[in-house]
This record gives C-alpha cells, structure tokens and sequence, in this order.
C-alpha cells in the first residue's frame, strides 16, 4: 500500500445558518471542538491532517492550513488549492461539522485498495464529497478546469472523475451527518 492519505479538514463555509459560529469548534457527543476529533482520529489512523480554507477561528489548534485557490468559490476551490499545495497522491476531504464518524468508517475511505480517481458513500445516487479520497493526479486537472468554467459542483467533479461509491451500511448512515443548523446540535 502507498502512503498514507492526507486528510484535509473543510472549514471555510460561512455558517450562516450557526450564525456565524465557526462549526468545527462546536463540541463534539464525545465533548470535544469536532475539529480536535478529526485531528485524534487522523493520529489513530497515522493520517497527517490540515485545515482547508480560513483557519482563523481555529489559530489556536495548531494544525497547518492551506487557502482555497479562489476565495468564496465553495469546497471546490478548497479542494483545489489542497491539491495544489500539496504532493501527496490521495486526499481525504471531511467536512468540519461531522461530529460522528467512526476511525473505521474514516479508515475504510482512507485506505481502500481501489485504485479509482475518486471515492465516496453515495446514497440515492447522491454523493458524500466532503467524506471522500480524492486521487491528486487525476482529479486536480478536472478540478482545475471545472472551477475555471465557475462550475462549483462536487458532484459533477466526482461523476467526471468516475467516483467508485463506497457501501456504507444503513446504520452508519447517522455517522456521517452534518450539523448545518442549530436544530442539528444536540442540546
């Protein structure tokens, strides 16, 4: 198996619906800020891990970040300027706000032995981009070019990618939810 993927966490939306509370400090079930759990999760998995977009709100952590290639053009241009700035053949884009997934689940996208451009769950014909691998060599020139056109889609990125749908289980579905509103958190 070749290294490690790098995992690259997504905070660069607006929260708008939070108000404007960064959703990566929000506290995790297991209490903690959900971005510190990605960053314990990635450790257990040997993964290297940095922020995507404005790490501001998140100085504190420690943890490198890396600009999106153009600001305000969604988790697309984060995942361009990801791959931009670094060499390493995988990613592994995760959204801030998931505070659930398990190391296995995450494990399971990380080090899959396939060998396809892109991977993610996909549910209704539907996919998950922001818990997906990304191959760099393959699907940065889409990526490069999709955003030049200012398609932002992640979807169609991962359809012109042939993205490979990774089996997730009905019950490990929940894992993988987002906190996007207040009504979200769990009080």
């Amino acid at each position: 198996m070749s290294a490690a993927p790098l995992l690259g966490i997504f905070v660069g939306g607006a929260s708008r619906r939070m108000g404007g509370a960064p959703k990566g400090l929000l506290r995790a079930p297991d209490g903690r800020p959900i971005v510190e759990r990605w960053r314990a999760l990635a450790n257990e998995l040997g993964l290297d891990a940095v922020l995507v977009g404005d790490p501001g709100p998140y100085g504190g952590l420690g943890l490198g970040s890396v600009a999106d290639a153009r600001p305000g053009a969604g988790p697309l241009s984060g995942l361009v300027g990801l791959m931009r700035a670094r060499a390493d053949a995988r990613i592994v884009a995760v959204a801030c706000d998931m505070p659930c997934v398990t190391a296995p689940l995450l494990s399971r996208i990380a080090f899959s032995p396939s060998t396809a451009a892109a991977l993610a769950p996909a549910r209704d014909g539907i996919f998950e981009p922001l818990f997906a691998r990304y191959e760099r060599a393959r699907v940065l020139p889409l990526a490069e070019a999709q955003l030049e056109t200012g398609d932002l889609s992640l979807q169609r990125l991962l359809r012109a990618a042939g993205a490979e749908e990774v089996e997730i289980a009905a019950d490990e579905w929940p894992l993988l939810a987002d906190w996007d509103a207040p009504a979200d958190v769990p009080r």
